[in-house]
């Protein structure tokens, strides 16, 4: 076959020759520009990238969890050192420095083997690969809480009250102590593996739960409070009635979440923030299985028919699925996008009227959905012609127990709150901006304006004139934001001393609870009037001390509030009168949590 060419284009008069000539240079030139940029950013890149010390969080890939067998050494059971945070923990791989690292590094100080020092002095609790053992892991991300190397480097000197953290101010120097403390609040060199082999090499079984018929003790189970305690890291069980302790017994390290109850209210799980999943016998007062479900983890949720719990994990990035009964493995979600970025889970969410489970993805635009219902319908993740029976023409991505929906937003979206029906939800987008995503059809419907930081996962509802509200504190301003469900306007902002953490309420009190202690007031409540959208009065239950964290009991009322220090405090309130009833003595209660109020999902506590 004869091979054709195509005929040459007459040349351009001169003027256009010239015009055009100039345009090539031009952009010729701008890509010159550009591409050395480019040049720039990759020398840079590359020089970071040898760096031994430090992981790229954007390079970053948690292995994906491998099957039973898999080689790796399973750490042993976490327990007690500094505390770790509820605020978000910083990318693995970020490094930190402050003082204490800098005087470490001070030209006269003497030269300190801190590997071997970490050897010598803390593997045999905390892991020889600083994942935990004994004690708990020791990573930035689980050190949030202390501040950087001066806040731990004070509890490697002085120790933790009431745990098996010992002080070294004996015997290491001040150059080794610092030296220590930047050591464990600097990223590991590599992103760890913690899949199913090593979730199954965890668990630990304590005892069997007992076959009953009602709890041991006479108290109504249904209006038991567990109170988490992370002064000391112990949790109370409290008699709802008589306002008395039945139990009070030792918890893994730095409690994270918030407890979650089984529908009916005999068992409950805590999480840690070393991963650690702990399930507890309510009626016979009993710890029964715990099982390290990741290295660092954010929340749990448990499903409808209280057959699974879901863990949120930034380390790795990854969503587990456990079975209630004996915590087994069932499903592990390696967390990536549909492009296969991967992201941290900030945290996941029973959907109880969906049979679902709601994950939040903290690094990238997505929202997962995943099914808890056996017989759930098929997921299809592109276009469906026709959704007539018999008619469809699609591929299902999955479908029945587990099956995976992905709702692509505009943005990572952190920090849900849900509307009763859990038909829409809404979430933190970036600083004073929140969006609002409709579940059902899987797309954003409303971006609101919300300057302040609102803690949607503190917000709590009510009807007000015929209309759900919700009502959520604000981060950085003192202010109640009161929104209108119907349409997701702005009501109305009701003044505060300081910023507020958390808001509680009651279906059967007329006036909600929050706190400031985001600011300067942190000893002072506000309590505000849900018929009038007022503040009807404030409270200072210690002047100078941190009050925060208030909870009704199953008939709204009582109201108990959180001294949130060490030497603290747990004070209950008459709900109508507001005069102290009874004051127990607890050592930093930073959360209480109803069993009829969670079970039920009252609408006045968050879930």
């Amino acid at each position: 076959m004869k091979r054709r060419f195509p005929t040459r284009p007459a040349p351009l008069p001169l003027c256009r020759s010239f015009a055009l000539s100039r345009l090539l240079s031009g952009a010729l030139a701008l890509a010159l520009m550009l591409w050395g940029v480019a040049l720039a950013d990759r020398a840079v890149a590359q020089t970071e990238a040898a760096r031994p010390d430090v992981v790229r969080p954007e390079l970053a890939r948690p292995e994906a969890a491998k099957p039973a067998g898999a080689s790796a050494d399973a750490p042993r059971q976490g327990g007690a050192m500094p505390d770790a945070g509820s605020a978000d923990a910083p990318r693995h791989g970020a490094a930190k420095t402050d003082g204490a690292s800098a005087d470490a590094a001070r030209p006269d100080a003497p030269k300190i083997d801190v590997a071997r020092l970490y050897t010598d002095q803390c593997a045999q609790c905390h892991g020889a690969d600083r994942l935990g053992g004994q004690g708990p892991a020791l990573l930035p991300e689980s050190l949030d809480r202390l501040r950087g190397p001066r806040g731990v480097a004070a509890v490697i000197a002085q120790g933790r009250n009431a745990t098996q953290m010992q002080g070294f101010s004996e015997t290491m120097s001040k150059d080794e102590i610092a030296a220590l403390a930047a050591y464990v609040t600097s990223p590991l060199a590599s992103v760890p593996t913690w899949g199913e082999a090593e979730i199954k090499a965890s668990r630990e079984v304590h005892a069997t739960a007992p076959q009953l018929t009602r709890p041991r003790f006479d108290a109504d189970p249904m209006n038991l409070f567990v109170v988490v305690e992370s002064g000391d890291h112990h949790a109370t069980i409290l008699d709802g009635d008589r306002f008395e302790p039945l139990t009070r017994f030792e918890t893994r390290f730095a409690l994270h979440g918030g407890p979650k109850f089984t529908p009916d209210g005999r068992f409950v799980f805590f999480m840690s923030r070393d991963g650690w999943v702990s399930k507890y016998d309510l009626w016979s007062l009993t710890m029964l299985t715990e099982v390290r479900a990741g290295i660092n983890s954010r929340n749990i949720a448990i499903s409808r028919d209280g057959r699974h719990i879901a863990v949120a994990n930034y380390l790795p990035h990854s969503l587990v699925i456990l079975s209630t009964d004996d915590l087994s493995v069932e499903k592990i979600f390696d967390a990536k996008s549909r492009l296969g970025v991967t992201s941290r889970v900030s945290a996941v969410y029973q959907a109880p009227t969906r049979n679902s489970f709601i994950a939040a993805m903290k690094d990238v635009p997505e929202i997962w959905e995943v099914a808890t219902d056996p017989n759930a319908e098929p997921v299809y993740p592109g276009m469906v012609h026709s959704y007539e029976k018999g008619m469809v023409e699609a591929l299902a991505s999955s479908q029945g127990l587990f099956a995976l929906r992905r709702i692509e937003v505009s943005e990572p979206l952190d920090d849900f709150f849900f509307d009763p029906p859990y038909r829409n939800l809404i979430g933190s987008a970036r600083e004073g901006k929140a969006i609002v995503v409709n579940l059902t059809v899987g797309r954003e419907i409303k971006q609101l304006d919300l300057p302040g930081m609102p803690h949607l996962g503190s917000g709590i509802t009510w009807d007000w004139n015929g209309r759900a509200v919700l009502a959520t504190p604000l981060l950085k301003e003192g202010r109640i934001s009161v929104i209108d469900m119907a349409d997701w306007s702005l009501i109305r902002n009701i003044d505060t001393p300081g910023p507020g953490f958390f808001m509680r309420s009651h279906e059967n009190t007329p006036y909600a609870w929050t706190d400031g202690m985001m600011g300067p007031k942190k000893d002072t409540l506000t309590i505000i009037d849900k018929r009038t959208l007022e503040v009807a009065r404030s409270l200072t239950p210690e002047p100078g001390k941190v009050a925060a964290h208030v909870e009704f009991d199953r008939d709204g009322s009582h109201a108990l509030v959180s001294i949130w220090e060490d030497q603290g405090a747990l004070i209950v309130y008459d709900a109508k009168t507001f005069a102290e009833v009874k004051r127990l003595p607890m050592s930093k209660p930073s959360g209480k949590y109803n069993v009829w109020n969670k079970i039920t999902f009252s609408d006045g506590t968050s879930h």
